[in-house]
């Protein structure tokens, strides 16, 4: 399983704190560095810029909303960061969510599935090079783009509920995920997406799990940060069904918090359950993250 690491501290900016934190988590050797797409720098741009600063690894998006950006102009973006970056792009998308997309930008969110899929016939020819030519119930795409210096990039797509896994792994190169527990990834996500994937007769998906990530000597404590911290994905709906699946009651309840031993064995946990990759959100005191990135790095 590789691990990256999760640049959400920095996703605000400025573009040197991104930068930094890139380049000490290539020169550590992590696998990968993602930024998300909330409410501060444009994630697409920002992995662009810092691309020469943090050689030979992996860069991703986790996840860049969907409805917002018709299919054409992301698979645009997505293909002039891949040429920026020399080819280390992956891109993670995602349907965000209704508070988010009705209740700020006005856009239905009504059949969100239908609305993946109908992005994806239009994304995923133009960002493997190809022409598209669809036209759906809510999107129609008629185009050809050519960047030169860009090749295709990975597709993941944010995918918890069944439909959305199975199409993940029918279209898409995989999923990444956020607030789901291990029992959770390794009873539902990976088999669910993976026989997606065999039955279209594609290789195996790639799955990435996001969670949050802190090496303590005091687990309580930890807890009840991650309890504050993380607070907003509790009543999420789609991150509120993965932590009832898992027993969860709340965020808190599916950080991995421990000492060295135990929280590596979490990361072992995650690996035999199938996942991929570990995208770590590490968070704490000063201490606790050195300590997280320490072992995380030991893990490489």
């Amino acid at each position: 399983m590789r691990i990256g690491i999760f640049g959400g501290d920095t996703g605000n900016g400025p573009i040197s704190a991104i930068t930094d934190l890139a380049r000490t988590t290539a020169d550590a050797g992590f696998a990968s560095f993602w930024l998300p797409q909330i409410f501060g720098v444009d994630a697409l741009t920002a992995l662009a810029i810092i691309a020469d600063d943090a050689p030979g690894i992996e860069l991703g998006t986790a996840v860049v909303p969907t409805y917002p950006r018709h299919p054409v102009m992301l698979a645009q973006q997505a293909l002039t960061t891949q040429a920026a970056t020399g080819g280390r792009l992956t891109l993670g998308i995602g349907l965000s969510h209704q508070l988010v997309i009705e209740g700020m930008y006005g856009y239905s969110f009504a059949k969100p599935v239908r609305h993946m899929r109908e992005y994806l016939e239009i994304l995923v020819p133009l960002v493997h090079g190809e022409a598209a030519s669809f036209s759906g119930e809510t999107l129609t795409g008629r185009a050809t783009i050519d960047v030169k210096g860009a090749t295709p990039c990975p597709i993941l797509v944010a995918a918890l509920g069944t439909q959305m896994l199975e199409l993940a792994g029918t279209v898409a190169d995989g999923t990444v995920t956020w607030m789901t527990g291990p029992a959770t990834i390794e009873s539902h996500i990976v088999p669910t997406i993976t026989a997606a994937a065999e039955r279209a007769g594609r290789p195996a998906p790639r799955v990435g799990v996001g969670l949050p990530v802190c090496v303590t000597s005091d687990t309580t404590r930890a807890r009840e940060r991650a309890a504050r911290t993380f607070e907003l994905y509790g009543s999420l709906p789609s991150y509120r069904a993965m932590l009832d699946r898992e027993g969860a009651p709340g965020p808190a309840d599916v950080a991995m918090v421990g000492d060295e031993d135990e929280v590596r064995r979490q990361v072992e946990r995650l690996a035999n359950g199938g996942a991929t990759d570990f995208v770590a959100n590490i968070y704490g005191s000063t201490e606790e993250r050195d300590r997280t990135h320490a072992l995380l790095r030991s893990l490489v």
